[in-house]
């Protein structure tokens, strides 16, 4: 596959926007006995945001043109840089070494499991309405 580097500044810039309101977020609801609620609702509205798009998008057609350029801007950098997954792991592995393994355990199956479960609602709720403005 060759780089196009059009996409990588689509994706350069979403990334940027999204890290951005990332860290107002996290900023301004700072995290709690090890636990970042902001990031945990960051990365599920990230996850349900991502679905709708990618239904969305899947419905309007083929992954070429501007239905590309969107995905790339909003799903892989804008939605990539706001959700935080690694952050996940850095909060479930200072609830470990702080010596609360089961509120780690707790905290990263909770993340992973929402994520999922927002991500599918997302998918059934962009699913429901068809291209043409009829729902399904």
């Amino acid at each position: 596959m060759h780089l196009r580097w059009r996409y990588l500044g689509v994706v350069a810039l979403g990334g940027a926007i999204g890290t951005a309101a990332r860290d107002g977020l996290s900023t301004a609801f700072p995290a709690q006995h090890g636990v970042s609620w902001a990031i945990f609702w960051i990365n599920i509205v990230g996850a349900l945001l991502l679905g709708v798009l990618l239904e969305h998008l899947a419905h309007r057609g083929p992954d070429e043109g501007r239905r590309r350029t969107l995905r790339l801007l909003l799903g892989t950098g804008v939605l990539g840089g706001f959700t935080t997954y690694s952050t996940l792991a850095t909060s479930t592995a200072v609830l470990f070494l702080d010596g609360r393994g089961l509120a780690g355990t707790g905290y990263g199956l909770l993340t992973v499991l929402a994520g999922a479960i927002a991500t599918g609602s997302g998918l059934a709720i962009a699913g429901l309405v068809r291209p043409n403005g009829a729902t399904s």
